[in-house]
């Protein structure tokens, strides 16, 4: 008799995940509503207080973390952001003098006071300080010096190294211009081969490695394309294999996965579903379909504003829109009208937003504020900082632009949960962000 094969480790693995999070599902579904409307609930008191105590105090266990301290700073201060909140002045000006020691005095950004300056720690520091806002954190990073920093991180091969003597790959490349870019440093010299190297790393599944010969990653993917825009060469990649891989990576269990045959994870909530809004804006903008991805077919906005879900009030549904309609979450006061113009400002995404949205609010966040890579794991500011940022990215899939506001329907929990939008290249807070182009344009 034929033995039957065995059972993997990554199979049974896989069973687990999917036999928690369909456990869940089933809870759920199978609540009453005020038990729905709880769980899929933010809780936004819950999280400010992790995040506040997280800036203020951590424990000897964050010990690991020392070279990371700017990163710390960064997924903290940008989840606030996140949730319209802003910290009180001594934190502010706290977090602006410790960045200040961790900036070289030849430029970049270091772990900490006196470590080595770093591409992604620079980029950390840069994005809390563009985050915090105002001329007292703008002044304070040295562009001069930065952009000699950039340029000694510069390869002949035309990719970037991560610090003196380190590795070459797509995340160096990607903080190098994100940096250059937000602070209106961007030369020809930072750019000139860089084209030539993200394209050498994408792989024959579609998606970015993150160096010549690796395997397509979510991290790198993200850092790929969103180099690719940011210096105009992005419709050099095979853009309709790129978004065929990316699609895919959204599973059974609705969250993404960073990997093919890899587990879900919450973080990826932000590296996969950015690439996703980012393509499928480039291909309405172009007035392209992409090709290949049937994964792509959610249905119409008809069919998602007909998409019941037991935690919205009854007030909610969106029976009788028309163009004049609106639909308002009398909680908050917000109220979007649907007319023409506004229908025109939508665009269906390629991905189940309010499938990822279930996700993260079921199994990756956690009782007492914070989130995580999926159930039965610890919560960490790294998985809160990324399930947010994606959360939002989910939340804002449906407008064709940063300013288009998302409807109720769009938003797992309503308008309750709405978290503010953020610039996809960069990822930090879109007003943030202008705040911060404005500065460093009139800065020259």
């Amino acid at each position: 008799m034929e033995e039957l094969p065995s059972i993997t480790v990554s199979q049974r693995e896989q069973f687990l995940v999917e036999n928690d999070v369909f456990g869940m599902y089933n809870y759920f579904d199978n609540s009453d509503i005020a038990t729905q409307k709880f769980m899929v609930e933010i809780q936004r008191e819950k999280q400010l207080d992790y995040l506040m105590n997280g800036l203020r105090q951590l424990s000897p266990s964050f010990s690991s973390l020392d070279a990371n301290r700017p990163w710390v700073c960064y997924w903290i201060i940008h989840s606030i952001a996140l949730l319209g909140e802003t910290v009180d002045d001594e934190l502010e000006n706290n977090t602006i003098d410790f960045l200040g020691r961790c900036q070289g005095s030849d430029g970049g950004y270091g772990g900490g006071p006196g470590q080595l300056p770093h591409l992604a720690t620079s980029y950390a520091a840069v994005n809390t300080l563009v985050t915090l806002g105002g001329d007292q954190a703008f002044s304070s990073i040295n562009r001069e010096q930065m952009a000699c920093f950039l340029r000694r991180m510069k390869d002949t091969n035309g990719g970037f190294r991560m610090h003196n003597m380190g590795e070459i790959d797509v995340r160096a490349c990607y903080t190098a211009i994100s940096i250059a870019s937000i602070l209106n440093i961007m030369d020809d010299e930072l750019t000139r081969g860089l084209g030539d190297y993200i394209l050498s790393c994408q792989t024959y599944e579609g998606g970015i490695g993150g160096e010549p010969g690796s395997e397509a990653h979510g991290g790198y993917t993200f850092c790929g394309l969103a180099t690719m825009i940011l210096i105009n060469e992005v419709d050099r990649l095979d853009l309709d294999s790129l978004m065929n891989w990316v699609v895919y990576r959204q599973g059974v269990e609705m969250g993404f996965q960073g990997r093919t045959n890899k587990l879900v994870d919450g973080c990826y909530t932000f590296w996969q579903a950015a690439p996703c809004v980012l393509l499928q804006r480039f291909f309405s903008a172009q007035d392209l379909v992409p090709q290949g991805s049937s994964h792509m077919s959610q249905g119409t906005d008809e069919d998602h504003e007909g998409h019941t879900h037991d935690e919205d009030d009854p007030e909610d549904s969106d029976e009788d829109d028309s163009d004049e309609d609106s639909d308002e979450d009398s909680g908050n006061g917000h109220q979007v009208h649907h007319t023409s113009t506004y229908i025109n400002r939508r665009i269906q995404p390629v991905f189940d937003t309010l499938g990822l949205q279930r996700y993260v609010l079921l199994c990756s966040k956690a009782a007492d504020g914070g989130f995580r890579d999926k159930l039965r794991k610890p919560r960490d500011f790294y998985h809160t900082c990324y399930c947010l940022s994606g959360l939002s990215v989910a939340q804002h899939a449906w407008s064709k632009d940063e300013d288009t506001p998302p409807l109720t329907r769009d938003i797992l929990g309503g308008y309750a949960n709405h978290l503010e939008p953020v610039h996809l290249l960069h990822n930090v807070v879109m007003d943030q962000y202008n705040e911060a182009i404005e500065f460093f344009h009139r800065a020259g």
